[in-house]
């Protein structure tokens, strides 16, 4: 995996090696994040923004969106192997982010200004985007106007309060 674009472009990312079967670490493969951010640049919604990466991985897409233009990233994954990934890409890059190893499902309440570009990629099928999602609405997470990116393998209906795009 590499970043495509930006200060950071063409940048490897630290390898998955074996991975982790039980924490379902799938990186989003490198023409899937072109495409979404080649829309998510249209929509002008990646400069200067604050990013909160939920089910973070390797933390592919979060570092993408600094890589172009955000301000800052915080990535939140429960997982080891996923946390010690999105640390070593965090030191390898000199990021502007920081790592909560937590469940986003169970965020607690938001001690710092809320993010505008939120990625939220859970494990499939388990219902687990619906819950990050209302914990970070609940805990003050997200600014209004926010954009979400929501990746799932079956389509999600857009909760009260916010609009489908794509």
């Amino acid at each position: 995996m590499r970043i495509i674009a930006g200060t950071w472009r063409g940048r490897r990312l630290t390898p998955l090696g074996k991975g982790d079967g039980q924490a379902s670490l799938r990186p989003t493969p490198d023409r899937v994040r072109e495409s979404l951010f080649s829309m998510l640049g249209s929509m002008d919604v990646i400069e200067g923004a604050r990013v909160l990466d939920l089910f973070a991985g390797t933390g592919a897409l979060g570092f993408e969106a600094l890589s172009r233009g955000a301000d800052c990233a915080t990535f939140v994954e429960n997982g080891r192997v996923g946390q010690k990934l999105v640390t070593q890409n965090i030191a390898a890059l000199n990021a502007d982010a920081d790592l909560l190893a937590m469940d986003a499902t169970r965020l607690r309440s938001c001690v710092q200004d809320p993010f505008d570009l939120v990625f939220l990629d859970p494990p499939y099928g388990k219902g687990l985007g619906a819950l990050a999602l209302g914990a970070a609405l609940a805990g003050g997470w997200i600014a209004p106007e926010a954009t979400i990116v929501w990746e799932e393998n079956a389509p999600q209906q857009a909760p009260a309060g916010f609009a489908h795009v794509d």
